[in-house]
């Protein structure tokens, strides 16, 4: 009876130690795919597998394992290496015409369409 105990004790603490695993490699995997590979240019972290990718892996492990949040890690990465190294980059003042010329083209380019499909 006791080895039954402690081959469940010794299957349940596996187990714990494989899942909080998983969970932190699926936190590195949403994290990389949101950073630039700054080697491969046009690849996320996470798609590439220049030197510069697997080290940025391994740090977001380890910044992870002492238990820093997302924000944490991608403000420390934005300090390191600039905004750009972000794909959704925060709206500020240097940022701003980013995220509005999008909708100014559409806007405009709706308001040229109309005055070709009334003029007809």
């Amino acid at each position: 009876m006791k080895i039954k105990i402690l081959i469940f004790i010794i299957i349940w603490l596996v187990s714990f130690f494989n899942f909080s695993y998983a969970d932190n490699s699926e936190k590195v995997d949403q994290i990389s795919k949101n950073l630039r590979c700054l080697i491969c240019q046009g690849q996320s972290v996470y798609d590439s597998q220049s030197d510069f990718a697997l080290s940025m892996k391994i740090l977001i492990q380890n910044k992870i394992d002492e238990g820093q949040n997302d924000e944490q890690i991608y403000d420390f990465l934005k300090s390191k290496y600039g905004e750009w190294i972000v794909y959704d980059p925060e709206i500020n003042k240097n940022t701003v015409l980013l995220w509005v010329l999008p909708l100014i083209l559409f806007v405009f380019g709706s308001i040229l369409i109309l005055r070709k499909v009334s003029i007809k």
